[in-house]
């Protein structure tokens, strides 16, 4: 599948690559690629079923993950840095594991490589309970999904996927892949063979996706991997610590 992708800053520059996470979209991400395109030549992509990408019943690790390798490979990106976030961490983990000949440094944002129980059921039953044909405002939509989602932020983040179609209103993301196999984007990233290739791990001390017994995994699968906490932060690392979190980037990748 050839991603939707948008590029910024010079061509002379080492390639860095962005991958987001579920419900997410390059789009997240443009404020700190602008100000990482003074360093690197910045890719922002559209995964699967996200943003302005292609969307498709098949939605699992391993599609994502082969996706991402026909991306580099189309448009010729070598060596890149990745940074890949919750969902995208564990697609650019899949990748590193794979295929590490095709990247240089990895660092996975608020994601572990292990199993996680399905938790987005209220988020889906509130997407879903927002009535497009008959929607006649975004204020409409956070109102239906409001019954279902109780933090604004949230719900604004996940409002950003509304966009006036030629018949009403629509979803960026692929509502129904994402609800139907919303169980495989929790399953475990695993390896026989480990990558020895540097990588860091970072985590805000607000959230719950990497507890401390998981470096322990991480470390079988990247011996080299190393940890940063974000003692301010949640799961959105780089949206709730912008500055800090750039300034993390700057220091592992140059």
């Amino acid at each position: 599948m050839k991603l939707f992708f948008r590029e910024l800053g010079d061509n002379g520059n080492k390639p860095l690559i962005i991958l987001h996470g579920v419900f997410g979209s390059s789009d997240n991400w443009m404020t700190l690629g602008r100000k990482f395109a003074e360093t690197f030549k910045v890719y922002l992509v559209d995964q699967r079923n996200h943003g302005q990408s292609p969307h498709s019943n098949e939605f699992t690790y391993e599609a994502m993950k082969e996706d991402f390798r026909q991306f580099i490979e189309d448009n010729q990106i070598d060596n890149p840095h990745i940074i890949g976030h919750s969902m995208g961490g564990k697609v650019s983990m899949l990748f590193a594991l794979q295929y590490p000949e095709l990247y240089d440094k990895l660092m996975v944002v608020d994601i572990a490589p292990r199993a996680y129980s399905p938790h987005h059921d209220s988020i889906l039953k509130g997407l879903s309970a927002v009535d497009l044909p008959n929607l006649g405002s975004r204020k409409e939509a956070d109102e239906a999904f409001a019954h279902y989602e109780p933090n604004l932020g949230v719900r604004q983040f996940l409002l950003k996927n509304l966009y006036r179609a030629d018949n009403g209103f629509a979803w960026r993301f692929n509502l129904d892949a994402i609800t139907n196999s919303i169980s495989k984007i929790g399953i475990e990233i695993e390896s026989d063979q480990p990558n020895t290739k540097d990588a860091l791990f970072v985590r805000g001390l607000k959230s719950h996706y990497i507890a401390d017994s998981d470096k322990t995994h991480i470390k079988e699968l990247f011996p080299n991997a190393t940890f940063t906490d974000f003692k301010n932060a949640g799961h959105w690392i780089h949206a709730e610590t912008p500055k800090e979190f750039y300034e993390e980037v700057i220091n592992f990748f140059v």
